[in-house]
């Protein structure tokens, strides 16, 4: 009998280093620095907010590194924060290094002190070492690291100075410091040190969530009133009842007699920790602020003025769409001639049938379809990641907040609906991603549910082809009031729901303002391609499935073979004719298109098509425009090339739909109130499968069906309303 051996290749030691620190730290600029393209983007278990994990190895060390969310603390008012909290409790990482911008110390300390406190061993990256001695600033980082009890390294993330250092140390300390770090106790005032104390000491006796977190700071928690802690608490038994009881008299007796609460104390002395620090000559002011040029406040003056920054914003925000469009032309031809080459050869390469128009008109086209408009929305990321990453996007939030707060929104609110077509061009699924970044659940979903009704790229082709059939003389002034119209009725709708089905205060608008930074090439090219892949990935494969489902129902079942007979008689003896030539391959051409037709509507989306019409017909659409429009429920892009179909006049590039304008403008069951109609109801109604899917990652399903449901009988009942209005009041 003999015996297998099995050889394993030996790994090497391995090490998860998480990245935290406050937003706009230069957090993920160090993760990118680290990691370059060795990193994964996904999203952690049942939430939506991004997850990304790179792998380095180091000197025979294995370096997994996790890049968390970015927070101001931990407590859990947000679910960056919570996210961020969970992560460091479940998963354990060996090393917390904690980024802070070194111009700002003491703020960005206020985080690092929560850490000490839940025993997280920790390095600290002292980051924008270059803005602080422009600053004038000089920092003790030997006597911050003495005071601190941690390693401190100086790091500068856009130019990736320091990082190797920081790894390294990090490694190091946590070799050193696994599992020995003892959680920090800090005196809070006689007020609440007894409090702690007897509320830890409760705790202890019952090994109260003990498993899991410090007994001293499960009782901090709960008297920072943190939700989801008391939520865990209440699941564990009965102790929880004690400890919100002692909870509820120390809050009572802090507002009686100091007049703030626990929590705002407890803050405090957490700054008067970091305070006593700071003042042991860590920082020396080299020179005076007011000697030094401040360009970020010198260009907040002209950027975020009252009055000239709100232009300034829609010229920049105009201009770079219409780069988009402009740049994008080129390697969108490029796109296109590459699909219609491949699909010419496809169609030389496989016989006259089925399998033919299977893989030309239901995989090739529905590929390039979606495909065509990645240029754009390559060239679209990559102009929002320089202005994301040098600071201005949250100067548009910052002015548009208070336009938007009146509506129930939110000044985060304004980048997905700019992204999502806000100006004219853009793309909602990406537009629906970005609500992300919206910290309260329900202005989040408020901007989820109506960032749709933006003029996106895939709607533009059917604007541009009902526009150019009846609107030709006011082309410009009627794409510009669509995209008005879509604005104000965002704005509307947000606030119907939030008086209604999503009830709720507004939350403040409170920022940091970064300041102003030249974006790295490394980082613009990095968030471009990962959200540009995400595009590819989630777009590429549901519209595919979609467009063979959609050629499926449009050519099955076929023509019963009496009704083919027919046609084929009429063609024989069409060909068999005096005429010319010429006149007999019209003849011929006129019956292929009847035959087409007819077997358009005796296919299952001609019958769904035909069986809408006693509805449709308030709003003045036929059974093609039907069809047209089921079609548009998989994507808006395909609209344009069903009418192309159900008009006998096959595919239609929809950038060259000037044969198929005049076709529509010549059927009498045409007007101008139904085009304006059909505008209004493409405008608002259902958006694409892939943003439901989008829309469902990002809030749940019942949600992403409700914005389905809600928005197509919006939108049909004011289709309906302008065409009734218009034909009876003016016709």
């Amino acid at each position: 009998m003999s015996t297998a051996v099995k050889w394993k290749l030996e790994e090497p030691p391995s090490t998860t280093i998480a990245l935290a620190g406050n937003p706009n730290s230069g957090k993920t600029t160090l993760f990118n620095a680290l990691t370059g393209a060795r990193q994964h983007v996904g999203n952690y278990p049942g939430i939506t907010v991004e997850r990304k994990e790179g792998i380095i190895n180091l000197k025979g060390t294995r370096v997994k590194l996790i890049d968390l969310p970015g927070t101001y603390s931990l407590s859990a008012y947000s679910q960056e924060e919570l996210v961020a909290r969970n992560f460091l409790v479940n998963e354990k990482p060996d090393i917390v290094v904690d980024i802070v911008d070194a111009t700002m110390l003491e703020r960005h300390l206020y985080l690092a002190i929560q850490f000490f406190e839940l025993g997280i061993p920790m390095v600290l990256a002292l980051n924008m070492m270059d803005d602080a001695k422009r600053q004038g600033l000089i920092i003790n980082t030997e006597k911050l690291s003495q005071l601190l009890n941690c390693p401190v390294v100086e790091t500068v993330a856009r130019s990736g100075q320091g990082k190797r250092e920081l790894i390294e140390t990090a490694i190091q300390h946590a070799k050193q410091d696994r599992n020995n770090q003892t959680p920090l106790e800090i005196s809070y005032g006689a007020e609440l040190d007894l409090v702690l104390d007897t509320m830890t000491e409760i705790i202890q006796q019952h090994q109260f969530m003990t498993d899991r977190y410090p007994a001293r700071w499960i009782a901090l928690k709960y008297l920072e009133d943190d939700a989801e802690i008391i939520r865990y608490g209440k699941l564990n038994g009965k102790v929880s009842e004690k400890l919100e009881a002692i909870v509820k008299n120390t809050k009572d007796h802090c507002l009686r007699t100091l007049k703030v609460s626990p929590e705002a104390i407890i803050a405090d002395y957490r700054y008067g920790l970091i305070n006593s620090i700071l003042k042991q000559n860590i920082i020396i002011q080299e020179k005076s602020r007011q000697e030094r040029i401040d360009v970020t406040t010198k260009l907040d003056a002209v950027l975020v003025n009252r009055f000239v920054g709100p232009i300034l914003m829609i010229a920049i925000l105009y201009g770079m769409f219409q780069i988009t469009f402009s740049v994008g032309e080129i390697p969108m031809g490029w796109l296109e001639n590459l699909f219609s080459w491949i699909a010419a050869t496809a169609t030389r390469l496989i016989p006259e049938g089925l399998l033919q128009s299977l893989v030309v008109s239901g995989i090739i086209d529905g590929v390039g379809g979606v495909m065509g408009f990645v240029p754009l929305i390559t060239i679209m990321f990559l102009m929002i990641s320089f202005l994301e990453d040098s600071g201005y996007m949250a100067r548009v939030a910052y002015m548009l907040d208070r336009v938007l707060r009146i509506f129930g929104l939110h000044g985060y609110s304004a980048m997905p609906f700019i992204i999502s077509g806000g100006i004219a061009g853009g793309c909602a699924v990406p537009g629906v991603m970005a609500t992300r970044t919206l910290r309260s659940p329900k202005e989040k979903l408020a901007t989820l549910l109506t960032a749709p009704f933006m003029p996106c790229g895939a709607k533009l082709p059917v604007f541009m082809l009902l526009v150019a059939a009846f609107f030709t003389e006011y082309k410009a002034q009627m794409m510009f009031s669509i995209t008005l119209f879509a604005w104000i009725m965002a704005l509307l709708v947000a606030k119907l729901v939030r008086s209604t089905v999503i009830k709720g205060k507004s939350t403040p608008f409170i920022m940091e303002l970064p300041p102003y930074r030249l974006p790295t090439l490394q980082g613009i090219f990095i968030h471009t391609w990962e959200r540009t892949w995400q595009y590819i990935k989630k777009a590429g494969t549901v519209i595919l499935a979609v467009s063979i489902l959609l050629w499926a129902a449009m050519t099955f079942p076929g023509l019963p073979e009496q009704q083919q007979n027919q046609f084929e008689k009429e063609r024989q003896i069409a060909l068999n004719t005096t005429t010319a030539a010429t006149e007999r391959q019209q003849m011929v051409n006129e019956i292929n298109n009847r035959e087409g037709q007819t077997a358009l509507r005796h296919s299952i989306a001609g019958r769904i098509g035909t069986s809408l019409e006693p509805v449709s017909g308030l709003a003045g659409f036929d059974w093609r425009t039907n069809i047209a429009l089921v079609g548009g429920f998989a994507a808006k892009e395909v609209i344009v090339s069903t009418f192309g179909t159900a008009y006998s006049l096959g595919d239609v590039d929809p950038e060259a739909a000037d044969t198929l304008s005049a076709r529509i403008a010549s059927d009498p069951s045409w007007n101008k109130f139904t085009a304006l109609a059909m505008i209004v109801f493409v405008l608002l109604y259902a958006p694409c499968v892939v943003t439901v899917i989008a829309m469902a990652k990002e809030s749940s399903w019942s949600w992403a069906i409700f914005a389905t449901v809600f928005n197509t009988v919006l939108g049909f009942g004011m289709a309906v309303a302008i065409y009734q209005i218009g034909t009876n009041l003016f016709m």
